[in-house]
């Protein structure tokens, strides 16, 4: 019976303690209530030894959303799916989905030994419409308590460790995105090329000094910092075409998780477009200008000759169509605003960002342009060879030998094929394509490649002897009339 007794009396005092809270609540005035709340709560303070602060979801004036409510939200999602009861379930960017502790439940972490714990909840509000009917205003908030003896390391390092994390989170977790410029503006599309460095064609020991160079970059901000240079890196991709260049940067953009810019230069009115365009991209981003050579008519000028130009003109009509249409276009773009871009004091409004400029033709362009502190890695894409040709068979067709392998080496070595052309005979033609026939496919282009490498040789070979012998001719001929 004592225990009947006991749990009896607990709830008879309960019951009391609400009918008095009641009564409180609704007969005391106002700013009574106010002063007995505010005093009470200082007296608890003298005797609780813990801190607690909030982080309301809206701030300000204009209620916008707080960064610091959405960081500590990124933060506290991988421990709210492990430690919390009730969560709240959201798909981010139509692809993951995203868990986080609901309303008035409470997880803890742990930081160099000391530990907090992080509590949600809502505060609910009526508020009056214009037709007089009372909506519910809902405003969230997260709140952190640490004993008292803790306050200097939660207040800075734990605190400045959970929003950089969080905002970590968030990128990690973003829709990546591919933007292009429309006169001084961006606008986007979502960014969903498929490249890596695992199926790129390439040599293993390029490949991999090319991942440590950008691994090394993403990871380097203090040491930019240290060295008083622009967190930022130039990569000059040059090659024939068909040869990976724009495979190369979605691989790089996958492998950092950055968004991509493609800067079309001919778009660009002046230098201060160019500039206003810069300080609006973002940080953890690629800045692309792709064909850079014939992107506007700026490479190459200080050693340009105007009878050089002539003389190219005359020998090739498709150079004078050319100039007629670079000088019909209304891009002011000069040389140097375009290295302002790259390296002057605009380069440094954003961190984290690379600068890629590809090129088909390398010695067109300006020696200023791709120096180093500008164009800092130089990478060269050329022609297939026969460790790309087997990073291509293993995706296209799986294999990682083949009987026919060695014979396809000796013809990769006697002609230039890119890998660009090399893949579309990989590619199966249809459903239940067999391996063995797409690399006969392939044997028999590059004998084809390679009997016309030796036609064009034999001609090239007439077209000299013969412009030879007429140079004979007119020289003795002069000398005749002498």
């Amino acid at each position: 019976m004592v225990p009947a007794d006991m749990f009896a009396h607990l709830g008879s005092t309960i019951g009391g303690l609400m009918f008095v809270w009641a009564i409180f609540q609704q007969y005391f005035p106002y700013e009574l209530r106010r002063h007995i709340e505010k005093y009470s709560q200082r007296l608890v303070g003298y005797v609780y030894p813990y801190i607690q602060i909030t982080f309301n979801e809206f701030t300000g004036e204009r209620l916008m959303r707080s960064e610091a409510y959405s960081a500590i939200e990124n933060y506290l999602s991988s421990k709210s799916s492990t430690q919390a009861k009730r969560l709240k379930a959201d798909i981010k960017n139509n692809q993951s989905l995203v868990l986080s502790m609901d309303d008035h439940e409470e997880v803890s972490d742990e930081f160099k030994g000391v530990k907090v714990w992080w509590a949600s909840g809502k505060n609910i509000s009526k508020q009056q419409t214009f037709s007089y009917t009372p909506i519910n205003d809902e405003k969230r908030y997260y709140k952190l308590n640490f004993h008292k003896g803790q306050r200097e390391l939660i207040i800075g390092p734990y605190l400045t460790h959970v929003l950089k994390e969080g905002k970590a989170i968030r990128v990690r977790n973003r829709q990546r995105k591919l933007y292009t410029n429309n006169g001084s503006h961006w606008s986007h599309v979502v960014f969903e090329h498929p490249a890596t460095f695992k199926t790129l064609a390439m040599e293993p020991e390029k490949k991999q000094d090319i991942i440590d160079d950008l691994m090394a970059f993403s990871k380097a901000e203090e040491f930019y910092a240290s060295i008083g240079r622009a967190w930022k890196r130039g990569y000059l991709l040059y090659g024939p075409p068909g040869t990976g260049k724009s495979t190369m940067i979605a691989a790089m953009a996958n492998l950092l998780g950055y968004d991509l810019y493609d800067l079309e230069l001919t778009a660009v009115k002046d230098n201060t477009e160019l500039r206003r365009l810069l300080i609006e991209t973002s940080s953890k981003s690629i800045i692309v200008i792709e064909d850079i050579d014939c992107s506007l008519d700026l490479t190459g000028q200080r050693r340009k000759r105007k009878e050089k130009v002539e003389e190219d003109e005359e020998k090739d009509p498709r150079e004078k169509l050319a100039k007629e249409e670079r000088e019909t276009k209304p891009s002011q773009v000069t040389l140097s605003g375009l290295l302002n871009f790259i390296d002057g004091l605009w380069s440094a409004c954003r961190g984290e960002r690379l600068i890629v400029f590809t090129t088909n033709y390398v010695e067109k362009l300006d020696a200023a342009l791709i120096r180093k502190g500008r164009m800092d890695k130089h990478i060269e894409l050329s022609y297939c060879n026969f460790e790309s040709f087997k990073v291509l068979a293993r995706n296209y067709l799986k294999l990682e030998a083949h009987h026919l392998f060695p014979k396809i080496r000796g013809l990769l070595e006697q002609t230039n094929m890119t890998p660009a052309d090399v893949a579309e005979h990989l590619m199966p033609k249809s459903l239940t394509g067999v391996a063995e026939n797409c690399l006969h496919n392939l044997i028999q282009a590059l004998e084809q490649e390679i009997e016309n490498g030796k036609l064009k040789a034999e001609e090239e070979g007439k077209e000299k002897k013969s412009a030879a012998e007429e140079k004979d001719q007119d020289t003795e001929a002069s000398s005749d009339r002498k």
